[in-house]
This record gives structure tokens, sequence and C-alpha cells, in this order.
């Protein structure tokens, strides 16, 4: 089945491209022959190109300014302690935004809305961002490297260009787990809506046993909502999801929407009975072959947040920061100064703990397990 949004993701990706040259003089905006979302319009954010103000707005996608209730975290690994909830505004730059030189253009917002949470911000735009948002306090939540994996080329020159020992490792991993399944991996695979229901169940209780899900309830979501929303994804041809047995039991799972060109890494697990045997990293590399073989797509997007099989099979990444953008009240002051000094405190004990070769022992106490 085609891709139903295939040709208005390949234009959407066009828009966040830097143009080769408009011919356009300093103070002047070069002729566009597409309309952008208007900045100033109210409850609306459009993309700015760096160094070129509104007049180089070139992308289509808007943000909606519906303040929305966010828990910030204070928290040690995947443990949290306690949160501050925060009306905000989420501005969240998919992959192609943060790899493009667009900076967001943050849209007016209501009275009762504490500020703005701008997600996969390009560490080099914070400067232009913060000095745009005038007086609202910014406070950088979290840093890491937003991994990508370019599908160009064939799966064997990707696989080639990963280290030796990567690949050792890698082949190590599969010949053990295919060992203990009757000689050969047992990867079940799901894009229908019919095979897609056989597979959240069975994914489901993969999730509910795993440190994601028990200590930062980012598991596979179960709710009717996602279940009507994974339904229309598979009548679109715009999902992919992938189980991985081991001895005929259900090991690890992986769901991937797909937005346009780009396949996204939303949900992930494995069961923690089967640790040692890395059924994560043997079932994501199962995904790259198919995905190569498809011959359809253009990026894997890794999503937010560090990893090491990201760090493994990527093949670039952008800098990126999450940034609060806070209204300059007296309990946002109060909850900086509180997060700042919590945070302080944490990569200090950190440094000790790993100072003293304690850091597997404290992984496996901020897991539970």
């Amino acid at each position: 089945m085609p891709d139903a949004r295939g040709a208005a993701g390949r234009a959407g990706d066009r828009a966040f491209r830097r143009p080769a040259g408009d011919g356009a003089g300093p103070g002047r905006c070069a002729a566009r022959p597409q309309r952008a979302a208007d900045p100033a319009a109210p409850g609306r954010a459009a993309l700015v190109q760096l160094g070129r103000g509104t007049c180089g707005v070139n992308a289509v996608r808007e943000i909606v300014a519906a303040p929305r209730p966010v828990r910030l975290k204070f928290e040690i690994g995947a443990r949290t302690l306690f949160t501050v909830r925060r009306a905000l505004v989420r501005v969240p730059l998919t992959l192609a935004e943060a790899r493009s030189g667009l900076a967001p253009v943050l849209p007016p917002i209501d009275r009762d809305a504490d500020g703005y949470l701008v997600t996969s911000l390009p560490e080099d735009r914070m400067a232009t961002l913060v000095a745009g948002a005038g007086a609202m306090l910014p406070f950088v939540r979290q840093r890491y490297t937003r991994y990508f994996l370019d599908f160009a080329g064939d799966y064997d020159a990707w696989f080639a260009s990963l280290s030796s020992n990567a690949r050792q490792g890698l082949r190590r991993k599969a010949k053990k787990i295919a060992a203990a399944s009757g000689g050969t991996l047992d990867v079940r695979r799901f894009r229908t809506m019919e095979e897609l229901v056989a597979f959240h169940s069975v994914a489901r209780a993969i999730s509910a046993t795993t440190y994601q899900e028990r200590l930062l309830g980012s598991g596979l979501p179960e709710g009717a909502d996602f279940l009507r929303a994974m339904s229309a994804l598979a009548a679109a041809d715009r999902v992919r999801a992938w189980l991985l047995y081991i001895a005929g039991e259900p090991a690890a799972y992986l769901y991937c929407p797909i937005e346009g060109e780009t396949v996204i890494y939303a949900y992930v697990g494995h069961d923690p009975r089967f640790n040692d045997w890395s059924p994560g990293a043997v079932l994501q590399l199962e995904a790259m072959q198919d995905l190569f073989g498809e011959g359809r797509f253009a990026a894997f997007d890794f999503t937010e947040g560090e990893g090491q099989h990201k760090r493994q099979f990527a093949t670039g990444g952008v800098e990126c920061l999450d940034l609060l953008l806070l209204r300059p009240t007296l309990a946002n002051r109060a909850t900086m100064a509180a997060l700042g000094g919590f945070n302080r405190a944490v990569a200090g004990a950190k440094r000790l703990v790993q100072g003293a070769g304690l850091a597997a022992l404290a992984k496996r106490v901020r897991r539970g397990a």
C-alpha cells in the first residue's frame, strides 16, 4: 500500500531546506513561492531560518499555543523523587527541523501559561531563541545528541560501516539467541491493523515488566486513544512493529510510526529476564535490515536521549537540548533555582560514585533491580 502521506512528507522536508541563494539583499525579503504561517498570529508558531528574521520563514508546520500541564521532574536516573507542575506550551522540533537552519518562532501565550518547553533545540540555536524570548527565563533541562540513521545505500554497506567490535558483538548475540530458538532468530513483523492488534497484546505484556514503565511511566500505551491512533496509522501504512522471541518466549518489542519518509523510534522494551541476551540490540538490527530492504525511507529518527545502541547504529547526530522558557514570576524563579541546585547535587554525587567504582551498582539501584 502506498504511503498516504509520502508526498506531503517530502514536501514538508523540502520546506525545511536552506535555499541555495534567493538574491535577497540586506534588509530585503526575496519573493516566496509559498506562504508560511504568520509568526505573529495568536496561538501559532512558525519556524524561522537563522539570520533572516521572519521574512525567512519557509516552513509550513504550525504549533498550536495551547498550554498543557507538564511535570518538571526531580529525578535520579530513572527514579523520580518528586515533581513540580507547570502549564507549558510544548514546541517539539522534528528531526528535519533539528537538522535544518530553522529556529522556532514562539507564539503568544495565554496569561494562564507559565511558558514554553522547546525540545530537540540544536545547541547553536539557543542564543537566538533566548534573545527573541524577551524577559522569559531560560533553563536547560537536558542536553543530548539526537541520533539518526540515513537510509542511503544498502544494509550491507551500512553494517560494514559499524566498528569491527560492534559487528562481531551483534553477530555473537544474534547467534546465541538463534541457538536458543531452534537455530534461527524468531522475529515477527507487523504492519496491518489485524497484525498490530496481535502485536499490541504481546508487547504490552513485555512493557509491563520494563523499568521504563515501572519507573518512568513511558511504556507502550494501552488506552483506547492509542489503539485508535495505531489503527489509523496501520490503515495508512504508516507504522512498523516487531517482536523477538527467545526459546518461544516473547522477549523484546519495537514500535515505529512513520512520518513522511522518516521512521520514528517511538516505543521499545525487553523483558528484564533476558537482559544478558541483549534482545533489544538484536531486534533493532533485524528492524534495520527490514527497513533498508523496503527502499522507501530516508531516515530513522532515534528521537531524544542517549543510548549505546543509538550511538552504535547511527550515521549522524545533532547536538540538542530541551529548553524551558518561563515567565519571570517568583514561583518560576524558585522552581528554576530548585531544579538547578538539585541537578548540580546529583551531578556531584554521580562523579563521586563513578570515582569510587560503584557505577554499575548505582545503575541497578536506580532501575530498581
